[in-house]
């Protein structure tokens, strides 16, 4: 599924942590990784004077990106590699690159340096994931602790178009780490209370009790969709597991990472509007901000 993944970094430890995984996807998929180094010069040096940018000030900058660069391509031993130092917008340059060179995954820090030589940012890693025209997985320094091996995968779904296009992505992802998928419905009881002015559990809000007419409806239909992607893994002989549950999307989901121990989540970064939402842009952002495992956005063609 993905020949070539791309790999942006700035050299912080969060980079270090995307290029190990960016690599050890690389190593499941045989994929030629690509490592980009963006230099931006304005975003770095901010307000200056008339007198503009002095040259050394750039060298530095283009010399800690190569730096970071030849970095990250010395770990992807056995690997095509190619490396490439660019000036311009992160996330832009991003994109772009990922567009022009065919990529088919990128994967990157959701936080990188701190103070004036910052390249990759959690606005460039939302923005990236907004803009993209290919799938991007997002990955967390959390506390320290790298893992590459992937033995538990999650598929949130809400049986919408825009969930379902990172079905494929999660089943591929498990069947190359041989690791089980575990397909999540969540029941959004917050919207349920607030839109049809019922209370249900979990859900707070006011005014009555909840009613089987409005939650049991989607519970099935919470079943039918985990279970049809339950039964696609089982096809490509993976274990699977099924599940719905009830709360407000994006913290069920990050507990949910947690409880059961989850490596990687695959999911869709727009989902149904209205009563019935699961999965939305903020919701994924949540994943991507909070939860304890690599995040694979993908988006629908209609968004692109």
């Amino acid at each position: 599924m993905y020949e070539s993944i791309l790999v942006p970094t700035d050299g912080s430890e969060t980079s270090e942590f995307a290029a190990a995984h960016a690599v050890a996807l690389a190593d499941a998929f045989d994929a030629t990784v690509h490592v980009l180094g963006v230099v931006d010069v304005e975003g770095e040096a901010g307000p200056f004077d008339a007198g503009g940018i002095d040259d050394e000030f750039v060298d530095r900058l283009e010399s800690e990106a190569e730096t970071a660069v030849e970095s990250v391509a010395e770990t992807a031993t056995g690997r095509r590699v190619e490396t490439a130092v660019v000036d311009g917008d992160p996330a832009e340059t991003i994109v772009n690159y990922a567009a022009e060179e065919g990529i088919d995954l990128v994967v990157m820090g959701t936080h990188g340096r701190t103070g004036l030589d910052r390249v990759v940012t959690g606005s460039t890693s939302a923005q990236v994931v907004r803009e993209s025209t290919v799938p991007v997985v997002t990955v967390r320094d959390v506390d320290g602790t790298l893992t590459t091996e992937y033995d538990d995968v999650l598929i949130p779904t809400d049986g919408s178009p825009a969930a379902e296009v990172a079905i494929d992505h999660g089943i591929a992802v498990a069947d190359a780490f041989d690791a089980t998928v575990h397909a999540v419905y969540v029941v959004d009881t917050m919207a349920l209370a607030g839109g049809a002015d019922t209370a249900v559990p979990g859900g707070g809000g006011g005014g009555g009790a909840a009613t089987g007419d409005i939650l049991e409806p989607l519970v099935s239909s919470g079943e039918d969709a985990t279970e049809r992607i339950a039964e696609r893994a089982r096809e490509e002989g993976l274990d699977a597991t099924s599940e719905v549950i009830e709360g407000s999307p994006g913290s069920s989901l990050v507990d949910y990472v947690d409880s059961a121990s989850i490596d990687f989540v695959a999911m869709g970064t727009h989902g149904r509007t209205g009563l019935d939402r699961v999965l939305l842009g903020s919701t994924t952002e949540r994943l991507m901000r909070h939860a304890n495992a690599p995040v694979l956005s993908v988006r629908t063609d209609e968004d692109l």
